[in-house]
């Protein structure tokens, strides 16, 4: 496999001139040049040059997909960790059931898990979320399991490739949400191997041609199984 790492940058480093390209995320301009506003992986596609941390919470994005976690189940709305700065709410307008006032707990209550959507980001960074699609619900069984949120595009892959490939691999039904948590459902030993995975992703995320390193360890471990 090529070990080149991709370019780590730190902050006020000279990216390029804005006339050649346009700032992103993580970066600012001054006097017509692109600097980096934080440490993080330089990420310079043909249109915008940007900045994804190194660390760092969840930042909510409208639309995004998430796995949150109830807190508080309140008269007409809930209180849900989505791993961000602060709680998100979710409004019994925002669930595809008929909720009666007061009667929230029925529904969902503390510690239950959803696959959400990002509805609104405001100014102060007041979050709401949503469960009116089709693809939103209450997660039942399985487990979740953490990553760090930046990385969550290197564990999904190029149009899905590296999630793909862990399922086929595995049998187990995944689910990544963009805010750091997955949700894993299959055999104990299925579970195992894509935590196991997903773990040797992260650590790699730098790395080149890192999908076919792992679709090579997953197919000669399926040999191996035989």
């Amino acid at each position: 496999m090529n070990q080149e790492k991709r370019e780590i940058v730190i902050p006020s480093q000279l990216l390029g001139e804005i006339k050649n390209k346009k700032a992103g995320k993580g970066t600012f301009v001054e006097n017509g040049k692109i600097y980096s506003e934080i440490l993080g992986i330089l990420n310079n596609n043909s249109e915008y040059v940007n900045v994804i941390p190194l660390k760092g919470r969840y930042d909510p994005i409208e639309k995004d997909f998430v796995i949150g976690i109830v807190d508080i189940a309140m008269a007409s709305s809930w209180l849900v960790d989505i791993n961000a700065a602060y709680p998100a709410l979710l409004h019994v307008n925002e669930v595809p059931w008929d909720v009666e006032f007061g009667e929230t707990e029925k529904y969902l209550n503390h510690g239950d898990s959803i696959m959400a959507k990002v509805l609104q980001v405001d100014q102060e960074k007041k979050l709401q979320i949503t469960l009116n699609d089709r693809n939103l619900f209450k997660i039942k069984g399985g487990q979740i399991f953490n990553v760090e949120p930046h990385k969550v595009p290197r564990i999904i892959g190029k149009k899905g490739s590296m999630i793909s490939l862990l399922k086929k691999y595995t049998n187990c039904r995944i689910i990544v949400g963009q805010n750091g948590r997955i949700w894993l459902d299959g055999s104990d030993d299925g579970v195992k191997k894509v935590i196991d995975t997903i773990k040797m992703i992260e650590n790699n995320a730098l790395s080149f041609g890192l999908t076919n390193k792992i679709e090579n360890l997953l197919k000669k471990d399926a040999k191996d199984v035989h």
